[in-house]
């Protein structure tokens, strides 16, 4: 790709639209007015931003950054530096025109099918869910076949602010760009400035000689083009990985009785680790974390990998894109935590009830609690009743709260009144919307690959009901732990649904049906 192609006024509209109202202190007016003016100020943003592309370059009024120092963590130590990400607050045309690139970009990327198939970051249809989900799945595979996994999370310090650009750019050669394209990227990568806002005091500009601006729109993209060799490294020692991001995980499975496979993976560590200096990154081998999936934790003795040199201790629990992951894969710890959290919260939510109406009441309800519930709630299905009973103990709370209703008060009717579906309903939905994806092209490959239409062995009238093919018994040893495996659970569930929602024509539909069907399914015919 040499060039990107011009905006025409309804690209503008609509990228204009899809920005959000985040005003920089650079910004002559505040982002929230312009976008409401934008019917007026489509031409001039358009004549701006084709001259951008055209001239293939970036004024240099809107690579400025103002750095706004955020705790990572609200739990975090705010006198100490090491817990702030240096969240860069960029000029609101700047990312307009960020906004038109990117878009096309992505449509390069996925034209060329370009970026490491088991990247997850900032990538349309994939997510941390798509992820886990994927992670989880070869996990209890492995357990089923009696192999152990050793899964290990990198943590890399900094990752967008010591990318070098001239790697990138040769990255970006490499993957087919030149002409004003490149240009454009490399002017926006250079001569960039960031000053420090504290308060109301604002440090003097400093040029940037690295690194790409964490809360750019571009950002993302260029840092998952400057990955992709990562994940073929890792391929390479017959050790699978998942990235979002900067979040690495790689494992890898084998029989108790292997005497290679510590050895294995400490090669493909050191070669990430090579890798990593090569390209200035930065691994810290304090906080990367190591978990033992197996069914016994004796199997365990003597397995303990080395990155540059320090030894990777094994823990009991680690958390993977915000999911407690424990050696058994029970969950337990997760959903346990989900738990607290979420009353935490409704306690809190509860001191405010007479202060809001309803409609602020369940928005609030929403974003604090059952947000939490919601959350990669897909690894959820088949988990043992008593461990999701705690999650069905917080939904009724909040539909206590949300409903008025008395402590004792029968929560059936309460569901059916705010149309919330069971938890356990919840998380059979969130499959089934994900397996729909995946089977029409808009979920991950790596999904994709898990499962297959059904073929019966001679042509029979069921040939062409879009049923998937569902593992033998023979093939799962252990019912409590491959049932809940995604590669399991979303055939069965699909197989199940009647065959006009299979064959919904749209996600809308399909989701819209799947509720209806559910609804009578959770609480029977209406």
């Amino acid at each position: 790709m040499d060039s990107f192609q011009s905006v025409q006024p309804e690209d503008v509209v609509k990228v204009l639209g899809e920005a959000r109202a985040t005003t920089c202190i650079l910004d002559p007016c505040p982002s929230w007015l312009v976008k409401e003016a934008r019917g007026g100020l489509v031409e001039w943003v358009r004549v701006v931003v084709n001259a951008s592309l055209r001239e293939g370059r970036l004024p240099a009024g809107l690579k400025q950054a103002v750095i706004k120092p955020l705790l990572k963590k609200p739990s975090l130590d705010p006198t100490n530096w090491n817990n702030f990400r240096p969240v860069s607050n960029l000029p609101f045309l700047g990312k307009v025109v960020e906004r038109v690139v990117a878009s096309q970009l992505q449509g390069f990327l996925e034209a060329t099918d370009y970026l490491d198939p088991a990247q997850s970051g900032f990538r349309p249809g994939h997510g941390t869910e798509t992820a886990l989900v994927s992670l989880v799945d070869d996990l209890r595979r492995e357990l089923d076949r009696g192999s152990v996994s050793l899964l290990v999370l990198l943590d890399l310090s900094a990752a967008f602010d010591t990318i070098d650009h001239g790697i990138l750019l040769g990255c970006l050669v490499g993957m087919g760009l030149g002409g004003t394209a490149l240009q454009w990227l490399q002017s926006f990568l250079e001569d960039r400035t960031q000053k420090v806002l504290i308060g109301d005091s604002c440090s003097a500009p400093q040029p940037l000689s690295c690194g790409v601006p964490q809360g750019s729109v571009l950002s993302p993209l260029l840092f998952n083009i400057y990955m992709k060799p990562l994940g073929e490294i890792i391929r390479s020692f017959g050790v699978r990985c998942h990235l979002y991001a900067d979040d690495v995980q790689l494992y890898h499975s084998f029989s108790p009785a292997s005497k290679e496979a510590v050895q294995i993976l400490n090669r493909c560590l050191a070669a990430v680790s090579d890798w990593m200096r090569v390209n200035k990154l930065k691994l810290n081998p304090d906080k990367t974390e190591v978990l033992l999936v197996s069914r016994k934790a004796e199997q365990g003795i003597g397995l303990q990998p080395v990155l540059d040199g320090v030894a990777l201790p094994l823990k009991a629990q680690v958390r993977s894109l915000g999911v407690l992951l424990d050696s058994s894969l029970s969950l337990e710890p997760q959903v346990s935590a989900v738990a607290r959290g979420a009353f935490a919260q409704l306690k809190l939510v509860r001191q405010l009830r007479p202060y809001l109406g309803k409609p602020d009441m369940a928005t609030v309800v929403h974003a604090l609690v059952t947000s939490r519930l919601d959350y990669c709630n897909a690894l959820h299905v088949g988990l043992p009743s008593k461990t999701v009973r705690k999650l069905e103990l917080v939904q009724r709370s909040a539909a206590r709260l949300l409903t008025g209703a008395p402590y004792r008060e029968h929560t059936t009717p309460l569901l059916k009144q705010l149309h919330w579906l069971p938890v356990s309903f919840q998380a059979q939905f969130k499959v089934l919307a994900l397996a729909y994806k995946t089977l029409n092209g808009s979920g991950p490959t790596y999904l994709s690959e898990r499962i297959s239409p059904y073929e019966p062995p001679r042509r029979l009238r069921s040939s062409s009901e879009a049923l998937l093919s569902v593992p033998p018994p023979s093939q799962v040893h252990l019912a409590g732990t491959r049932n809940r495996a995604f590669s399991v659970v979303a055939p069965r569930l699909w197989n199940s649904l009647p065959r006009e929602i299979r064959e919904a024509p749209s996600l809308m539909s399909f989701r819209k049906q799947l509720k209806t069907w559910m609804w009578d399914q959770a609480f029977g015919p209406s």
